[in-house]
């Protein structure tokens, strides 16, 4: 199994180490023929992109493009999940300039408001040691994701399960109907083998990611791939796989 592209990669924009040239640079290098630049949205705190910066990222991108003809370089965002009404912190202006949209829950977002913090922060703690409120949590966290999928076009719903508990299974279900795609991350380890394989009873798409944050790591999805393969998943599930 080959990964033709890395959907979900870092800059300097947000807390990457590398530029965007850098990482297109690298993933030429890895004989990629597509990368997405997908820092963080907005309400991250210390590593969200500033509004005012998507604009000239998009320019940058442009520029390259024109540069490079043996890749394709696309710009989206990694947004988070700020509500569990399923609210993003991308508005539309922001998402007239992307290519793609993932979407995932990240403890750095500052919430929409004060319930939903106690929902994200509060229950999603004292689930680790509470059995009823960990069930709670978990089926407060799943329905936040489908909430957001079924608002929003989201290609590709970001290491699902590694930040808050979620019900795969119905994720899955979904995610199949909006052809919302579910991340394997090579970086955070999920989704898990048992993960990917209660996710492939149901019709959704897969990508395998680096999650890079380094040049260096673009294309870095060996775990990724250890893991689909280990759950026996159909390549033909996998947007970015190849033979």
């Amino acid at each position: 199994m080959r990964i033709t592209g890395d959907y979900h990669t870092h800059t300097i924009y947000s807390h990457g180490k590398g530029t965007i040239r850098e990482n297109v640079e690298s993933a030429i290098e890895k004989g990629l023929k597509e990368i997405a630049i997908c820092d963080h949205g907005p309400r991250h705190m210390g590593f969200g992109v500033k509004r005012y910066n998507f604009q000239k990222m998009r320019n940058e991108i442009d520029a390259l493009n024109k540069e490079y003809k043996d890749i394709n370089i696309l710009l989206g965002v990694e947004s988070n999940i700020v509500s569990y009404d399923g609210d993003i912190d991308v508005d539309d202006e922001i998402i007239k300039l992307i290519d793609i949209l993932l979407v995932g829950f990240h403890f750095g977002a500052v919430p929409k408001s004060l319930g939903d913090a106690y929902k994200m922060f509060v229950l999603n703690y004292l689930g680790k040691f509470f059995k009823g409120i960990a069930m709670k949590a978990r089926r407060l966290n799943t329905q936040a994701v489908i909430n957001a999928i079924n608002r929003y076009d989201i290609d590709l719903i970001t290491h699902p399960g590694a930040k808050v508990d979620i019900d795969t299974r119905e994720l899955a279900k979904a995610a199949s109907k909006r052809g919302t795609a579910l991340e394997i991350n090579a970086s955070h380890g999920f989704l898990t083998v048992e993960y990917i394989k209660i996710a492939a009873e149901e019709d959704v798409k897969f990508m395998i990611n680096s999650d890079a944050h380094r040049p260096e790591d673009i294309g870095k999805v060996e775990k990724g791939i250890r893991r689909a393969l280990e759950a026996n998943l159909n390549i033909d599930r996998i947007i970015n796989a190849t033979n």
